[in-house]
């Protein structure tokens, strides 16, 4: 059937939407595709609708062909199998909690691992039910505090998630590397740049695990990769290459010197290169940069945590939430927390105190023993320099939270750089061994006759958030430019002008394209419609091929336009349903 605007459920705007952030959100309202309900919630309009069906059509080819068979939960789940795996607790303040008029408790599905488990504890017993691989592609509710980016973070967002349950760890291998082929598939279809990147498995446990990042400046996950080999990771899961533990024989003794108005590193650096009569340049890098935190578990208890990076470095937040856990709240110590530790002094903090306070310290994997640093000495107006690692204190661990930078070491090769890019989380896959199962408790009879306890695999595609990537990977300075493969139209007619012969020929073409199976968007508007007015909506809306039905047809020729090069070529009227159809036909 022909789309015609004239009727179309659509709506342009010719002004951004006061909420949008980035691109993708812009166009995508402003060419009706999408409308906000509330904060993180939309409304999918025609338009935005087929988009997102195309979409999950090439998700559900691509899972059926590595023979996943799909399924459908509800999204109003019961307490009690999350109470089982400890999530219901986990979560905190990121999912949705409601309560039935029994007062039952009940949340809205975040995630489905344990509905999966138990759906295949339900059913199966045997090692002769398994490999199984089931999939659903379905709403998902979390509660953002920040929904922010239109469809990138939202509260309400359909995913595919899909599981595999194997009886061993081979199984397990097999079934992640099926789905990591039909994920390169899905998103070579897709048609947007991305990188599958290692990384952590977050909330959900696991091992093994990788996400597939769509390349954008407004994604906020940030990545890297190696100069020299095949390396690549979410920041979150790089691992430092740490210098060799250093023989502290023959070092200076650790000396406190007056440092007066140096509570920040570059007042300190500025510090030492100006009073320290050494044969040396002072860096940040030479310091030991402490910060404090309090840190909020789900359940209520609270922790006080110190962490030592080198001074010429961050500690980066995503990566401290990473090795904390979904969750839990982070926050640097106030004045409160001071007071309660007057042996702290705020500007000048080391490791004696902190250690002294019994407050649990960890550092950064640099700070190696033997490794000699300028460190606070938990006075005012003072720090301590040739403070040794091993020899002058003694931390209780390291951890991996300091900003990952262009030209850091490569973890995995000797003589590699690496290099940091943003993304847009579009998949992850992972194998989650055996958490969920041993939890609700899924075994099966092995070829021995013996219960085992089943192994498994998770993996997730936004289908939501891949509409906003396509968007956002695609998009010019003057609209959308959508992919053919996902695009809501193959063909976008422009009857440019008020003659009835315009009209005509431009429905007759349409009705060509139809019988020639190919999808039709006619802007059949008439009276007060300008021409301007429907070329600007064709390039706001970004159908891949936009025919103008115009002045050209007195010389029985009309112009068709590819959206994403601007190329416009005369056609004659009489060729028009072949060559078109071939053009949409060699995507």
């Amino acid at each position: 059937m022909i789309a015609r605007l004239s009727t179309l459920f659509v709506r342009t705007l010719r002004e951004d939407p006061s909420d949008a952030e980035v691109p993708s959100h812009r166009l995508l309202v402003r060419a009706g595709y999408i409308r906000r309900a509330a904060p993180g919630i939309y409304t999918w309009l025609p338009l935005g609708l087929r988009v997102l069906r195309k979409v999950e059509g090439i998700v559900r080819e691509e899972m059926d062909a590595i023979g996943a068979q799909e399924v459908t939960f509800p999204a109003l789940l019961p307490r009690e199998p999350y109470e089982a795996t400890g999530r219901w607790t986990e979560y905190g303040d990121g999912i949705f909690r409601l309560k039935d008029r029994k007062d039952a408790d009940y949340l809205l599905g975040p995630t489905h691992e344990e509905m999966f488990t138990l759906l295949v504890k339900d059913l199966y017993s045997s090692y002769k039910d398994l490999p199984l691989s089931i999939y659903q592609i379905q709403n998902k509710y979390r509660d953002e505090a920040r929904p922010r980016a239109g469809l990138l973070r939202g509260r309400e967002f359909i995913m595919k998630d899909s599981y595999s349950f194997d009886v061993d760890d081979a199984g397990l291998d097999a079934s992640y590397n099926a789905h990591r082929a039909a994920y390169i598939n899905i998103f070579d279809r897709l048609g947007f740049e991305y990188a599958v990147v290692k990384a952590t498995a977050g909330a959900m446990g696991g091992s093994k695990s990788e996400e597939f990042l769509a390349k954008a400046e407004v994604g906020e996950d940030t990545f890297v990769r190696c100069d020299n080999c095949d390396y690549a990771a979410n920041v979150e899961a790089v691992q430092t290459r740490a210098p060799l533990a250093i023989d502290a024989a023959g070092l200076a003794a650790a000396e406190v010197v007056d440092t007066p108005g140096a509570e920040t590193i570059e007042k300190l650096v500025a510090f030492l290169n100006a009073e320290q009569a050494q044969e040396r340049i002072w860096t940040g890098a030479d310091t030991l940069k402490t910060l404090l935190f309090t840190i909020t578990h789900v359940d209520g208890t609270t922790e006080e945590l110190g962490i030592g990076v080198p001074g010429d470095r961050e500690v980066d937040g995503k990566r401290l939430e990473a090795y904390l856990g979904e969750g839990i709240e982070v926050q640097l110590f106030g004045a409160a927390d001071f007071a309660k530790h007057p042996s702290l002094v705020k500007g000048y903090i080391g490791p004696k105190a902190i250690i002294a306070e019994g407050i649990r310290f960890l550092v950064d994997p640099r700070v190696v023993d033997g490794s000699a640093w300028v460190a606070g000495a938990d006075d005012h107006g003072k720090h301590v320099v040739s403070l040794v690692a091993g020899r002058d204190f003694t931390p209780d661990g390291l951890i991996e939270v300091a900003e990952v930078r262009d030209g850091d070491g490569c973890p995995n090769c000797a003589e590699g750089a690496l290099s940091t890019a943003r993304g847009i989380e579009m998949g992850h896959i992972f194998q989650l061994g055996r958490k969920y199962a041993e939890a609700l408790d899924l075994k099966v009879l092995d070829v021995n006759g013996k219960l085992v306890t089943v192994t498994m695999g998770s993996y997730g595609i936004g289908v939501t958030r891949a509409v906003a990537a396509i968007a956002e990977g695609t998009l010019d300075e003057i609209g959308l430019c959508w992919p053919r493969n996902v695009a809501p139209y193959d063909v976008h007619i422009v009857a440019a002008g008020k003659e009835a012969e315009i009209f005509e020929a431009a429905e007759a073409l349409a009705k060509g394209l139809e019988a020639a199976g190919i999808d039709v968007l006619l802007d059949d508007r008439a009276g007060k419609i300008s021409p301007g007015v429907k070329f600007k909506d064709a390039e706001l809306i970004g159908v891949p091929t936009i025919v103008t039905v115009g002045r050209g047809l007195v010389d029985g020729t009309i112009d068709v336009k590819d959206r994403r090069t601007g190329e416009a070529t005369a056609v004659a009227i009489a060729d028009a349903v072949a060559s078109i159809t071939a053009t949409v036909n060699s995507r």
